[in-house]
């Protein structure tokens, strides 16, 4: 399956995902093909509805102490719901969608999740740090919800200026 990251201002990224009810061979197909691409455009995390699927899908991969992102730790979740969540962070956060732009967001700092794996089995997650500010971004993604869309209305308004100009520019320069 070959796919492609769906990037701003494409609206497809503000539709809201829906639950997988089928753990069949397309499922895992679309997983298969969704973790090269994410290596390949390094990043740590992707949603389904980032190359154009409305599930609730996303993988995550957060890179270990010597930076390096190994398939062993790659996690698959599928229809993830939040359970609990805890204190508060701030993090520079960028996104494949969203591309060379990046802006502290504020999140919570712990949180429990409930998702099914890629057989349809129940599993539960504690995360914190990294870990946790991924499955927050990536559970947005699957509510049709931006980091930028976090944003204060008044840094919201430059970065749609600032991002016009720069897609206007690599229009130009093709």
């Amino acid at each position: 399956m070959k796919l492609n990251i769906v990037t701003y201002p494409d609206k497809k990224l503000k539709e809201i995902s829906q639950k997988v009810e089928r753990f069949d061979a397309e499922l895992h197909d679309l997983l298969d093909s969704m973790y090269p691409l994410m290596m390949e455009t390094n990043g740590i995390g992707l949603a389904a509805i980032q190359v154009g699927v409305a599930k609730r899908v996303m993988i995550l991969n957060i890179p270990d102490d010597e930076d390096i992102q190994s398939v062993e730790y790659l996690i698959e979740m599928i229809n993830p719901v939040i359970t609990h969540k805890n204190g508060e962070t701030v993090y520079q956060e960028g996104c494949l969608s969203v591309p060379t732009f990046y802006e502290d967001i504020t999140r919570y700092e712990t949180i429990g999740v409930n998702f099914q794996d890629r057989d349809g089995n129940t599993k539960s997650l504690e995360a914190d740090g990294l870990l946790s500010i991924a499955i927050q971004h990536e559970l947005d993604h699957l509510e049709g919800v931006l980091f930028i869309d976090k944003l204060p209305y008044s840094r919201r308004k430059k970065f749609e200026k600032e991002y016009k100009k720069m897609l206007k520019e690599k229009k130009n320069s093709k």
